[in-house]
């Protein structure tokens, strides 16, 4: 008959089970490690972006392209400077309204980038300039109206006798027409590069508001001047 020991012993665990413990815990470790891995390697890809964005060159603004100049004939400017010029004197009246000869235009057509007005008070014994400027050429004034500097005034100065505007009535592009039809057309015919370029003020010896058409880059040494009354548009004589 056999007998049974009274020594108690351990129970010993089925291998199977050890061996699915030993199993899961090897598998958290090496979750645990691909987890670093991957947090280390999405860090490392930041950086790299920031590097890139901080060495690249910064973007450059779009090129806009130059406003190009703004051509007007002599009525349109002489609105412009006009306005400005009440706003120095009320009793400002003026006695010259002339083309600036510049590189955006030839006047062929009546038209200029540069107009300037030139003015008086009677009553403040002063006078001033003012000129309109649309040009988009180098050295020219800055766009918009410009005020000149003051000057005294004299109402016995035969070159600043003031006028009336109410005398103004022709325009630019149309004594240009005129001037064509007596010699202009021949100058241009013959050297087509010629500016012309106006001038308007008042004689006191005929009491008449005159247009002179220059065909020429100065006064002085126009080829062909033509007179056309600012009033009425007719032609009244070639000056030179």
């Amino acid at each position: 008959m056999k007998t049974v020991g009274l020594t108690p012993t351990e129970p010993t665990a089925p291998r199977a089970e050890m061996s699915g413990v030993t199993f899961s815990r090897g598998w958290e470790h090496r979750s645990f490690r691909l987890g670093i891995t991957q947090v280390w390697f999405a860090a490392a890809l930041i950086l790299l972006a920031l590097l890139g964005a901080c060495t690249s060159e910064p973007s450059k603004p779009a090129e806009t392209a130059p406003k190009p100049a703004e051509l007007i004939t002599a009525r349109s400017a002489f609105q412009k400077v006009y306005v400005t010029a009440r706003g120095w004197n009320q009793d400002a009246k003026p006695y010259r309204l002339e083309a600036i000869v510049t590189t955006d235009g030839n006047g062929h057509d009546g038209k200029w980038a540069v107009w300037r007005g030139s003015f008086a008070s009677a009553a403040m014994r002063s006078q001033k300039s003012f000129t309109w400027s649309g040009s988009a050429a180098d050295g020219a004034p800055e766009r918009g109206v410009n005020p000149g500097i003051e000057d005294t005034y004299s109402p016995t100065n035969a070159s600043t006798q003031v006028f009336d505007i109410a005398f103004l009535k022709i325009d630019s592009d149309q004594v240009f027409a005129t001037a064509q039809q007596h010699g202009g057309d021949k100058i241009l015919e013959k050297e087509p590069d010629t500016p012309v370029f106006y001038v308007c003020d008042w004689n006191r010896n005929t009491n008449q508001l005159v247009w002179h058409v220059i065909y020429g880059a100065s006064r002085e040494g126009a080829k062909l001047t033509v007179a056309v009354d600012a009033s009425t548009g007719n032609f009244l004589r070639v000056e030179k």
